[in-house]
């Protein structure tokens, strides 16, 4: 995308974008513009409606004046759910998508400078049909606002790997960083992403079992570490990070900076009292890390910080069915 076209893009309100998404249906009989359905629906969900239901309900408590700038005239008929469904149902997803992407991308946000990217999947349990199975989507998101820069289904008879350069391919990756689970740590998915311009994090678990047992062998000991402590949500969360440059058996191109993240999280039991009525319970968690940003471009506890934000952003996606 060019910067003047994301420039030109800027400057235009959601409500515009969705007035070029091209209309399905046949003019003859059509009582309600795509503009009306569509902006009825976008601001049922941003209001939280989960349903078809609760967007037509959503739009019976309107006022007239918010009816009318959604599109529709004074006095005109509110569209029924069939109706919102039916829309919803005959528009092209490809094309409504290329619309919402280009225009996601103006609003990204930046986290130390960098847009940072992070790529989740989802089953959509509720939109099974059938003996059919559950919808997996693969989603990208921006870190620094949560806005899904632009999504897609997996086939049923692959997986998110392959998946994952088709989902980033119409987005512009130059500076970006890119954060994933653990499934996506290939060699092929990093090589992918610098050649795009992009950096990533990725983090080492048993599906990479031998470059995790020689990152554990390292002598951490000696390496100067980072802590921070999280007191919220009831609980107590020290993380210690640790940072070194990439040696050279680490077999992702251009990785930088292998890292250790230290989690130690204390709850308190009330199921199992102890002194003063509540016992504490301690876990201790520890992840290793490849990034390909040198130390001098992203410091271990920013990349700790972009990976714990990876994990707040999995939590958000996965509300729902």
């Amino acid at each position: 995308m060019s910067s003047s076209t994301t420039t030109a893009l800027s400057r235009q309100p959601l409500a515009q974008v969705l007035k070029n998404v091209e209309d399905p249906r046949d003019r003859r009989g059509v009582r309600h513009s795509l503009f009306a359905v569509l902006s009825l629906a976008v601001t049922g969900v941003l209001a939280g409606c989960r349903s078809l239901t609760a967007i037509w309900e959503h739009t019976t408590d309107l006022t007239a004046a918010d009816l009318e700038a959604l599109g529709l005239e004074a006095g005109q008929a509110l569209p029924s759910e069939s109706t919102i469904r039916r829309v919803l149902q005959d528009l092209d997803p490809t094309d409504l998508n290329a619309h919402l992407r280009s225009w996601y991308c103006t609003r990204t946000g930046t986290i130390e400078g960098r847009t940072v990217i992070a790529v989740d999947g989802k089953t959509v349990r509720g939109a099974r049909l059938g003996q059919a199975s559950a919808p997996h989507l693969l989603a990208a998101l921006d870190q620094a606002t949560g806005v899904v820069l632009t999504q897609m289904r997996v086939a049923d008879k692959s997986n998110e790997i392959p998946a994952l350069r088709e989902l980033l391919e119409p987005l512009d990756l130059g500076g970006a960083v890119v954060s994933a689970d653990a499934m996506h740590t290939q060699t092929g998915t990093a090589q992918w992403i610098v050649g795009r311009g992009g950096h990533y994090v990725f983090t080492v678990k048993n599906n990479q079992p031998g470059v995790r047992r020689t990152l554990k062998r390292l002598p951490w000991k000696d390496v100067p570490s980072v802590s921070s402590v999280d007191s919220s949500r009831g609980r107590r969360v020290r993380r210690t990070v640790k940072a070194a440059w990439a040696p050279a058996w680490v077999d992702f191109p251009e990785a930088a900076q292998v890292l250790q993240v230290r989690r130690t999280r204390t709850t308190r039991n009330r199921k199992s009292p102890g002194k003063n009525g509540k016992a504490k319970r301690t876990t201790v968690e520890v992840v290793y890390l490849v990034c390909s940003l040198p130390m001098e471009q992203a410091q271990p506890e920013q990349v700790a910080a972009w990976v714990q934000g990876h994990w707040g952003i999995e939590n958000r996606l996965h509300v729902g069915p």
